[in-house]
């Protein structure tokens, strides 16, 4: 079964997006869209040190984006900057310092639209193995920081009065979100992987009533993506990580309409 690369694709694409959902739903729950493209153009310089020091490069992206978080941690402390200046900050050195290195590398041929947009019709049993393992721990490790990471989603006084430690939750999250980049950029790529973990659950954002629905509807929002768009990339031979995308897109669209429809009903 196996055999077949578009069988392997879906079978990466599931496990990706069993992932997504969840961190997705953190993600906008704590309002950290530009923090996944800070670890996503991270992940770039990752890639380098991985084709010039012959390493695994979903271990590497993992390294790279783990330490960046944590860095970005560390200055939240540090110094008086706004979140979004560190962010924009350790963004645009990562990805420069990334592209530097590249210039280095002139010896290495680079599949540079691969890297940028992902080929999930590329992934191999080897990268199933380290998608579906690694989102099994990633799922884990969550349910495990679940309810300190919830609570100070809510209200971070409120956690510590209870006794939970969020600094730590959070701290953890960061690596997750690291975690989930490395093993998911063959399948979009650097500038789509935060899509894959925004849009769903924005999606799911919109029709659920409770933080548990809208999981459940961002996992198969995420689900319905990656078969859709892989079935249309297959059709129109389009590019298979732009189209998981946009069938994300799509499914958003239509979310909008069951808003619209609720507001008329309403008046």
């Amino acid at each position: 079964m196996l055999d077949d690369f578009f069988i392997r694709a879906l079978l990466a694409g599931i496990g990706v997006a069993l992932v997504t959902g969840p961190l997705g739903c953190f993600v906008v729950w704590r309002r950290l869209s530009y923090f996944g493209d800070t670890l996503a153009h991270s992940a770039l310089l990752g890639v380098t040190l991985a084709y010039s020091l012959e390493f695994n490069i979903a271990l590497s992206v993992f390294i790279i984006s783990a330490l960046i978080a944590l860095i970005l941690i560390n200055l939240q402390k540090r110094t008086n900057l706004p979140g979004d200046a560190l962010l924009g900050l350790l963004a645009h050195s990562s990805l420069a310092v990334g592209l530097v290195v590249i210039g280095f590398l002139s010896f290495i041929r680079f599949d540079i639209m691969g890297l940028l947009f992902g080929d999930i019709l590329a992934v191999n049993v080897n990268d199933i193995i380290i998608i579906w393992i690694g989102g099994a721990i990633i799922l884990l490790v969550l349910k495990y920081i679940w309810k300190s990471l919830f609570a100070s989603t809510v209200n971070y006084e409120l956690a510590e009065a209870e006794g939970l430690d969020p600094d730590k939750a959070k701290a953890i999250f960061t690596i997750l979100m690291a975690a989930i980049i490395a093993i998911s950029i063959k399948m979009v790529g650097l500038l789509l992987i935060t899509g894959m973990l925004i849009i769903p659950a924005a999606m799911a954002r919109n029709i659920s009533n409770s933080p548990q629905q809208m999981i459940l509807f961002s996992v198969i929002g995420g689900l319905l993506s990656v078969i859709i768009g892989l079935f249309t990339s297959l059709e129109f031979n389009t590019a298979s990580g732009p189209s998981i995308i946009a069938a994300s897109l799509f499914l958003f669209i239509l979310s909008l309409l069951k808003i619209k429809q609720s507001i008329k009903l309403k008046n």
